[in-house]
């Protein structure tokens, strides 16, 4: 269901959040003056980041490249992830990646309405959620999440709270909840902690430009001093070769048709497109096998945690390896373990081809002829009842004018694909390498979530800590030192991450704070060490918390070659 504001949009705000997604919805909490610090009377179990956040337990207030500067060589830590947001990470679950105890949050949370910015979140999302309450492939609702449900959880509402009222009952451990229930978690979450007066959905921005004392949001004729872009990098299906796009005509959702669907992807968009389509229709499964240099990030799917996953990972390589009926059919039989997976009758309703090229395609009313040219070089004809193209998602930043996308990005090269009305697409590698030396990237413009190169909801709260540090920073006149002295004297008035997680946001605790974190750059590029039975990170870059949408591995060449 739609959830327009009741009331009109601003004419002015400090800061202007434009998406409405879970690091939008983090900031716009931190907005309102709740901030967290480190709980120095609970230890962090890694002895060496507890002594050195003794000396600044202020997070909004720390040099990073000396207090992170061991993770790298711990298995603690992951070191994919900007340090900002395993800094982060590590103080809402440490330990969360290499063991199943000891996972108590050491952050506490102070609620300062005197440290309020004037804010708007505007999203064109119908509800809070952002990409997670639309349905930009075509999957089922009822695939879960890669993420645990703790890792999907927002600050002074978890994902676990949210089941026990909406329940009645405990979450288990380890739940991996369906994108429904966590559609309906965000949507829910701002006026559980208070924040709903900021948040206007179904809000499309467009002609961001910057004025000389701040931005002007030419759509809604909005002026704010700071913008933060949080509208994620997967909010455009990659579009389809030009060769490919007549199957756009074919009615797809038809599945009766004894012609197969063509779905081509070798990645997590691609497994769930087949997961989701019904048992008894057939699927052409076109894909990239490149193990040894380019693997599919299925691959990184451990059978027990994604069984799903796994599964469509060994039909891919069965199909690769040329792998015998017999064998096939006793590994589905061992892997009946998952719905969507086991309902279909493999053998008889699926083809998987890998590294193969569509030559031509010849429409023919209701169904079409794509010619396909094998890896051996020989030539197949294949007749088909639509088409899937799911090789992953972009996000785009054409809702800035073209001179603050310059700012943003760098002057359009051409090498970038467009969306086809001069905005380039962009992914979770656009903004890396300046994430990585500073999440301003440019004068007054900030971006979050998955812009930064870190798109899980996990490592969304450093960015969104930084942010929210120099936004309050350049919003007052001068720094306000908050007194950790004084937090020791008022234990009793103080409230845990634990206890904020289920309760108001109403809590009032005397103090100030300094912001402004330093050092940025992650200067190890290192791949996570551990490889986990319940594993968060996966060996593809473009991991997302839903899917992977943006399958790198499955990009097609000029020959359509998959």
């Amino acid at each position: 269901m739609a959830e327009r504001h009741p009331l009109p949009l601003p004419s002015a705000v400090d800061t202007i959040i434009i998406g409405n997604g879970p690091s939008a919805l983090i900031l716009s909490y931190f907005l309102h003056g709740h901030l967290p610090s480190y709980d120095i009377t609970n230890p962090h179990p890694d002895p060496t980041l507890h002594k050195k956040l003794l000396e600044c337990s202020n997070l909004f207030e720390v040099d990073l490249p000396p207090l992170t500067d061991h993770f790298a060589s711990s298995l603690r830590y992951s070191t994919q992830a900007l340090p900002i947001n395993t800094l982060l990470d590590t103080l809402l679950r440490p330990n969360a990646d290499t063991e199943v105890v000891d996972v108590k949050s050491r952050l506490r949370w102070a609620h300062r309405p005197d440290l309020a910015i004037t804010h708007a979140v505007l999203g064109d999302a119908s509800r809070p959620g952002g990409q997670w309450v639309d349905n930009p492939v075509a999957a089922s609702w009822n695939i879960g999440t890669l993420s645990y449900a703790e890792m999907l959880s927002l600050p002074g509402y978890s994902f676990a709270a949210h089941h026990l009222r909406t329940h009645h009952q405990v979450l288990p451990s380890f739940t991996r909840p369906n994108r429904r229930e966590v559609a309906d978690y965000f949507a829910a979450y701002p006026a559980a902690v208070g924040i709903e007066d900021s948040i206007f959905n179904l809000t499309k921005v467009g002609n961001v430009s910057r004025l000389s004392t701040g931005f002007l949001i030419g759509s809604h004729n909005i002026r704010c001093k700071n913008l933060v872009l949080a509208s994620g990098t997967f909010s455009f299906s990659i579009p389809t070769p030009p060769l490919l796009r007549p199957l756009a005509t074919l009615r797809s959702d038809l599945g009766l048709s004894e012609a197969p669907l063509l779905i081509l992807g070798s990645g997590f968009t691609a497994a769930d497109a087949i997961l989701s389509t019904p048992p008894q229709r057939g699927i052409l499964h076109l894909f990239r096998w490149a193990p040894d240099t380019r693997p599919s990030p299925l691959r990184g799917c451990h059978r027990s945690a994604y069984p799903e996953y796994a599964g469509m990972y060994r039909k891919m390589k069965l199909a690769a390896t040329k792998a015998s009926s017999s064998k096939a059919a006793s590994a589905s039989k061992r892997r009946k373990s998952y719905p969507l997976f086991s309902e279909r009758d493999w053998g008889k309703t699926y083809e998987g081809i890998p590294n193969a090229e569509i030559l031509d395609v010849v429409i023919n009313k209701e169904v079409a002829n794509v010619m396909i040219r094998l890896a051996d070089g020989s030539l197949v004809e294949r007749r088909i009842s639509g088409l899937q193209y799911v090789v992953g998602r972009r996000g785009s930043l054409g809702y800035l004018s073209p001179g603050l996308q310059a700012e943003v990005l760098g002057p359009h090269d051409g090498a970038s694909p467009d969306l086809g009305y001069g905005a380039q697409m962009v992914s979770v590698r656009s903004l890396r390498e300046k994430a990585g030396k500073d999440l301003e990237v440019a004068p007054q413009i900030f971006i979050t979530g998955s812009l930064t190169g870190d798109s899980l909801i996990r490592f969304t709260y450093g960015g969104c800590v930084y942010a929210a540090g120099k936004i309050i920073e350049s919003s007052k006149s001068n720094s306000f030192p908050y007194s950790f002295d004084a937090e020791k004297r008022s234990l009793n008035a103080s409230v845990n991450d634990k206890e904020i997680l289920g309760a108001s946001p109403k809590n009032n605790i005397n103090g100030g704070i300094e912001v402004g974190v330093k050092g940025l750059l992650h200067t190890d590029p290192q791949l996570d060490k551990q490889s986990l039975a319940r594993p968060t990170d996966f060996t593809d870059g473009d991991v997302h918390d839903w899917r992977h949408p943006v399958d790198t591995s499955d990009q097609l060449v000029a020959s359509y070659g998959v």
